[in-house]
Order: structure tokens, then C-alpha cells, then sequence
């Protein structure tokens, strides 16, 4: 009664309510079902109110499924609009994301938007693990399953035995000091030490399948070599030792080729001009005598 009384009011005033709304605002089947996604909107839009769906994948990128009264190309075939909704056929994992649908009309707009996720196990995790390292250095294991939905969780067991998140709070590893991701499956050691050895592998789960396990791998933490690296030195430096000999050696017996000898350039000299004191322009005169 009090709804009805809401309407008469609206209406007579000439003011609008305008919303749009979905009794399930998050949707989860599994991957190669069918899904509905919901959209029950307001009167006040009219009689043939404007709808559209849009859809966002998980990578941020926008797209039309309904537009202007029809199925866009990428979508025909598998998706259907319908007075209230919107219905895929056997769904992928590509169409876990956000539907968006809009409705306008009088003058009005409201949307709602509907959480999809399409449930997929997780698959076995592809694990990196370095099988040497030396002391002091920063050292990153990584976990990652590619299909599980919705997302993997992560865990690492060192020598069978699962490493707590926070290893501060545990006295078995209060002298671990790794940092250890559960959401994206990073181990990482800023300083690895070589308590820190042993055999390591990951866990990929997301409670919508088995657990997944990863590859084992031996992780050995060595000492840094301070015997090799004084020895690579000192082979180094006697390389360099032995080549300044042997360039001496070989200038001294004459082997190398001599550098060209810069030519001396020959000077140029120009006679003094001899002043004769005044003399006519074009006249020779004798200034001395000749003995006959």
C-alpha cells in the first residue's frame, strides 16, 4: 500500500524514480555452462526504454555486447538479449568480468552492474627456482598458475614442510627472513643465507578444484668463493705480465716493425733583395768596372 501510495505521489507531482537494478549483482558457473545476468528497471523510462550491455574483462578493456537494438558481431552467436537480461551460452574463461547494463528513456538513465566469474580449477603452477646461490644476495622464487579462476592463492613448503606467511611468528622459523606473497606467489630472500637450502616447490589452489603442486628443486646457498676469486686475480694479472714480456721482448729482437721515421722537410730560402739606392725605373747601371 505504501509503495502504491509512493507511485500516485510520484506521478502526480510529475517527478521520476528512475533505477535500475539485479536481484544477483555477482554470478559464478562454471566454465562451459549457461549464465543469466539480470536487469529489472523502473517504469519510468517508458514504455521502449533504450538498453545496452557493456562488458569489462579482467585486463580493463571495455567493450559493447547489446547495442543499438541488436547482438554486436563479436558476440552473436553465443550471447542473447532478452526483456530483463542478458544469457551467454557455454561459457570460457575469457568471460569472467564485469556486465554493465544501461537503460534510458523520459529523459532518464540508471544502470547496474553484475559480477561474472566463471569458475575454472587451477592447473599445475610453472614454478622458478634457482638450483645455486651465493650468500647476502637477494634471492626471488616465483609460482604461477595460468588458469585457475577465480585467481590462485600460492604456498611454498620447504623440505615438506609449508612455510607460514609471517615466519616472525613462528619459532621453527623465527631465523628464515624471507617476505612471502599468498596472492601472486613470490618467496623472496633480501638476504639469503645458507640455513636457507633445502629442497622448495608451491601450491596453486582456489577452492574450486584439487590442489595443484609444482615442481620440486634443491636449492643450494654457498659461501662466496674468496680462494677463486683471489686466484682469478692473480691468473689475471700474470696474463697481463707475460703479454708486456713478450711485446718486449720481440721489440727488443727486432719482431715488431719499426715506426717510419718522420722525413725532414727541406728548407726554402729566399735571396735578400739588394737595395741599389735610387735608380731609374728600367735602367741598369754599372757599379762596378770590368778589367780587360
Amino acid at each position: 500500500m505504501l509503495f502504491v501510495l509512493m507511485c500516485l505521489c510520484l506521478h502526480a507531482t510529475g517527478l521520476h524514480a528512475f533505477s535500475a537494478s539485479s536481484p544477483a549483482k555477482t554470478v559464478m558457473v562454471k566454465e562451459g555452462s549457461g549464465a543469466d545476468m539480470k536487469c529489472d528497471y523502473s517504469a519510468d523510462f517508458g514504455a521502449s526504454p533504450r538498453v545496452e550491455w557493456k562488458f569489462k574483462d579482467l585486463k580493463g578493456s571495455q567493450s559493447f555486447i547489446f547495442f543499438d537494438g541488436q547482438i554486436t558481431a563479436q558476440y552473436q552467436g553465443r550471447f542473447t538479449q532478452y526483456a530483463g537480461g542478458l544469457r551467454v551460452e557455454k561459457t570460457t574463461r575469457k568471460d569472467t568480468g564485469d556486465y554493465t547494463c544501461e537503460v534510458s528513456g523520459n529523459g532518464g538513465y540508471a544502470d547496474v552492474t553484475i559480477k561474472l566469474t566463471v569458475i575454472v580449477p587451477p592447473s599445475v603452477p610453472v614454478s622458478r627456482i634457482p638450483t645455486s646461490v651465493t650468500t647476502g644476495r637477494n634471492v626471488l622464487l616465483t609460482c604461477f598458475d595460468k588458469d585457475g579462476s577465480p585467481p590462485s592463492t600460492y604456498r611454498w613448503y620447504k623440505d615438506g614442510t609449508p612455510l607460514p606467511e609471517d615466519p616472525s611468528k613462528f619459532p621453527a622459523f623465527k631465523n628464515m627472513t624471507y617476505k612471502m606473497n599468498a596472492q601472486n606467489g613470490n618467496l623472496e630472500f633480501p638476504s639469503v643465507a645458507k640455513t636457507d637450502s633445502g629442497k622448495y616447490f608451491c601450491e596453486a589452489s582456489n577452492d574450486q578444484g584439487p590442489i595443484q603442486r609444482g615442481e620440486t628443486v634443491f636449492m643450494e646457498v654457498k659461501d662466496v668463493n674468496t680462494g677463486g676469486i683471489i686466484a682469478g686475480v692473480i691468473v689475471a694479472l700474470l696474463a697481463i705480465a707475460l703479454l708486456c714480456f713478450g711485446l718486449w721482448y720481440a721489440n727488443k729482437k727486432g719482431y715488431l716493425p719499426k715506426m717510419s721515421e718522420s722525413k725532414q722537410k727541406s728548407a726554402v730560402y729566399t735571396q735578400p733583395r739588394q737595395d741599389y739606392g735610387d735608380e731609374d725605373d728600367g735602367e741598369f747601371k754599372q757599379k762596378s768596372s770590368f778589367v780587360v
